[in-house]
């Protein structure tokens, strides 16, 4: 019997200690909306693509204002398409970021778990290096012209910095990630069709994600 406690009273340590060195405040709604995101943001470039494809083939009009601004930034590949699509991508990425921050500060100021401390440090720190290694190759891929690769790169680079992170987090992520990686690698195999592999990867399974991570986690 009292074995049996010694054991039971282990088993509660290790489990605080493995939650004091995790940040357990991610939110699965912010996954869902995520995806929610994902999925508008490739209709509207699937939309870009079929009717600016043919403003190119006529001839690039001069762009002015905001796509003026871009087109600056983006120098010899800047064209009406690059443009909208560039545009579509940082609006989606930061409509991203900052419903992840609202839900889970949120999340943490309902649970009690600070949302800066060392554990989410480790979290960003972990995340955030494949990210940006995988964002640097990615403009690389750019600058060459090789578009096929571009979204391959960015599932399989995403992937692993889900990976990287779960160990300082909730570990279904990393399930998430292993999807992405497998997922990025078929892609380069179907160049061409990396838009469907984009909605199916940073659409559909942030979705099934965020809504296991809701039900598992959020709900009470």
């Amino acid at each position: 019997m009292e074995s049996k406690k010694y054991i039971d009273d282990l088993t509660e340590i290790k489990s605080l200690m493995n939650k004091s060195s995790r940040f357990m405040s991610l939110s699965g709604l912010s996954g869902i909306l995520a995806g929610i995101y994902a999925l508008i943001a490739s209709f509207i470039a699937y939309k870009s693509v079929s009717g600016l494809a043919i403003l190119i083939a006529l001839g690039e009009p001069e762009e002015q204002g905001l796509f003026g601004f871009i087109s600056s930034l983006l120098g010899d590949y800047a064209n009406p398409l690059t443009n909208r699509l560039f545009l579509t991508l940082v609006i989606t990425l930061l409509l991203a970021i900052v419903t992840g921050f609202f839900f889970t500060a949120r999340k943490a100021k309902k649970t009690g778990e600070p949302l800066w401390d060392n554990s989410s440090k480790r979290l960003l720190r972990n995340f955030a290096f494949p990210l940006i290694a995988g964002g640097l190759f990615t403009l690389v891929l750019f600058q060459y012209g090789i578009i096929g690769l571009i979204a391959p790169a960015t599932l399989i680079f995403y992937g692993l910095a889900l990976v990287n992170a779960s160990k300082f987090t909730l570990g279904d992520i990393k399930y998430l990630g292993v999807a992405n990686v497998v997922l990025g690698l078929t892609a380069t195999q179907f160049i061409g069709y990396g838009l469907y592999f984009w909605a199916l990867g940073f659409g559909v399974f942030h979705i099934i994600y965020g809504a296991r991570m809701y039900f598992k986690y959020d709900r009470d």
